[in-house]
């Protein structure tokens, strides 16, 4: 037995000093009960965690389970909400690939109407989601928005890479949604199709923290 520990030891300490062993990624089991397959990073993790990926486009959307009522908490960075990362982690579909980006997301004629959940889906989503954020705005003015955008490869309808995002700060009442995430996920976009940035690397950073994703990729 003593050797046996002597042994391994060894090999624990010849590892770190080697740099050469990997841990485990998160568990990212999904809490949507879609079936989709935990912590796969596809390429897209980084920055000390994967990115899990979800079932990607369905021909028909059901409705899906929500966090917990007011277990997720908004974020703010300079007054903008961000997600809660403990509920709202991102997740990626798996149709969308860097191989296959001009037949998929940066193809003519556009992507995301095509895998786009029906409202009757996602409005029912919303209110159930913005009871797990405690959200009690105007829902008009709340966007129920993809954490990691469908133009970006963001997996559709997996409840890991949805939330209620609120209004931006000095937003008017009764005015719609108009957040500046928005054109952020345009410009990651555009940057993407025109290959300035990886499509992991994109998706990476608007997980991460959407205010500071395009400075991160030299973007801004």
């Amino acid at each position: 037995m003593p050797s046996t520990f002597r042994a391994a030891s060894t090999v624990t300490l010849s590892c770190l000093l080697l740099a050469g062993c990997t841990s485990a990624p998160l568990d990212s089991s999904s809490p949507s009960g879609s079936g989709s397959s935990p912590a796969a990073s596809s390429g897209a993790g980084g920055a000390g965690r994967a990115i899990a990926v979800g079932a990607g486009p369905q021909k028909k959307y059901t409705v899906q389970q929500q966090p917990a009522a007011g277990t997720c908490h908004y974020r703010y960075e300079h007054g903008e909400p961000l997600e809660d990362p403990a509920c709202t982690p991102g997740a990626i579909s798996p149709a969308v690939t860097q191989a296959n980006l001009a037949s998929t997301v940066c193809r003519k004629g556009g992507y995301t109407s095509g895998v786009r959940p029906s409202t009757y889906v996602t409005a029912q989503e919303k209110k159930l989601n913005a009871a797990s954020y405690g959200f009690t705005g105007s829902m008009g003015d709340a966007e129920y928005d993809h954490l990691i955008s469908l133009q970006l490869g963001g997996d559709p309808n997996d409840a890991r890479n949805l939330w209620v995002e609120p209004a931006d700060p000095g937003h008017r009442k009764g005015s719609g949604v108009n957040n500046l995430k928005d054109p952020v996920e345009t410009k990651l976009h555009t940057a993407v199709c025109s290959g300035k940035v990886t499509l992991a690397a994109a998706q990476q950073a608007i997980a991460t923290d959407w205010t500071t994703a395009l400075s991160t990729l030299g973007l801004s």
